[in-house]
């Protein structure tokens, strides 16, 4: 029963947290509610596959999510692409997890990246989310302002219920003001398939900060997760079954698939199950829900259009308030850093775009050149 109970909260609680990012990505470039709901679907359908096996596979609670800072990327930067050149970007950010595994100085390489600088680029991303809590709560008071008062409350009574709470708070309050349109019928989330389209400045522009973060930002928080309880996790087979399922995922519309690190934490704990060595199980009972949500991606998304876009939003800033404040506190963690990791953050904050080049790869290319000079302002000042 606790191995139940856990792979149902860790479902709940990374559904609150995380499911408004996804409707603000797929609106971001353009796609359809029929390709809204089979973004969720696929992602939901690789998750569930992902963590069952390797669960299984390595007897270990080795669980799977979609990438929380991956849909923000998308959402934020993604304007100016469409569903084909989007899909071919998950592709390449797929691809290049895989080749991580395959290519051991690859991943040497991108692991080599300053922790500093990639935390300020994730910083950079989720900002405009969080700022526009701010917006949200000046077009909309009476909605948005007790929705973030109960958000902070449930914060210090159960932090991890934080999210899904002011949600089911908003929603009651959405009902008595009567912003709520109608919601259709239950039914089953379509596939829709996407044939990828690979254009060079929408795979370097969203590719490749896509699969940066969801590196950075999950796959190594992750992996942390399982050292933390004890396990000794494969890494090279993880990242290259979490490459494999987003390629393959991909053209349905899934922009990520990777290691949980929030989500794990509440599986490979003694809550799950006393006996390290029976953990493992959590991880098919936690796919099994995610293909129930797989099913019912078309209602997710129909509720969710049902609901005034400004209570969305604010449940999708508030999901990220809290990446956000572990981004910066990362990214100024080292004294020697923190120019560059400044310059990272206020270049993808920005939201420039120069050469066909969104402004988080400019973010990334502004804090290695500055760390290159501080580098060699240090080394010559020692000869």
């Amino acid at each position: 029963m606790s191995l139940i109970v856990s792979a149902i909260v860790a479902t709940l609680v990374g559904l609150g947290n995380t499911l408004t990012v996804i409707p603000a990505a797929a609106g971001a470039i353009g796609a359809t509610p029929a390709e809204t709901s089979s973004w969720i679907a696929s992602i939901c359908i690789s998750v569930a596959a992902t963590s069952a096996f390797l669960s299984v596979r390595y007897r270990m609670p080795i669980v799977a999510a979609w990438s929380l800072p991956g849909a923000a990327m998308v959402a934020s930067f993604g304007p100016g692409a469409d569903m084909a050149t989007a899909s071919g970007a998950f592709v390449v950010a797929g691809a290049l997890m895989a080749a991580c595994a395959a290519i051991r100085p690859l991943g040497t390489l991108v692991s080599r990246i300053p922790g500093t600088v990639a935390a300020a680029m994730l910083a950079g991303v989720l900002l405009r989310f969080v700022t526009a809590l701010a917006d949200n709560a000046a077009q909309n008071p009476l909605l948005i302002l007790p929705v973030i008062v109960i958000y902070f409350v449930m914060r210090r009574l159960a932090s991890n219920w934080a999210v899904l709470g002011a949600f089911v708070f908003g929603t009651l309050v959405s009902l008595v003001l009567s912003e709520v349109g109608p919601i259709p019928a239950p039914q089953l989330s379509p596939l829709v398939w996407t044939t990828p389209r690979f254009e060079a400045s929408t795979l370097v522009g969203l590719g490749l900060p896509l699969f940066l973060v969801t590196f950075a930002a999950q796959n190594l928080p992750g992996f942390a997760v399982l050292r933390a309880s004890g396990y000794a996790p494969p890494i090279r087979p993880i990242l290259a079954t979490m490459g494999l399922a987003s390629v393959v995922s991909a053209p349905f519309g899934a922009h990520a698939t990777n290691l949980a690190a929030l989500t794990a934490a509440l599986c490979t704990g003694r809550d799950t199950h006393p006996d390290p060595r029976k953990r493992w199980v959590v991880g098919i009972v936690f796919g099994g829900f995610h293909l129930v949500l797989a099913a019912a991606g078309a209602s997710l998304v129909g509720v969710f259009a049902a609901f005034p876009q400004s209570f969305v939003a604010t449940i999708a800033g508030l999901a990220l308030l809290s990446p956000l404040s572990g981004s910066l506190t990362a990214a100024l963690a080292e004294n020697d850093h923190r120019i560059a990791a400044v310059a990272t953050f206020a270049t993808t904050a920005s939201g420039i775009s120069v050469l066909g080049l969104g402004s988080p790869v400019w973010g990334l290319g502004a804090g290695l050149f500055i760390m290159l000079i501080d580098r060699w302002r240090r080394s010559a000042s020692f000869h």
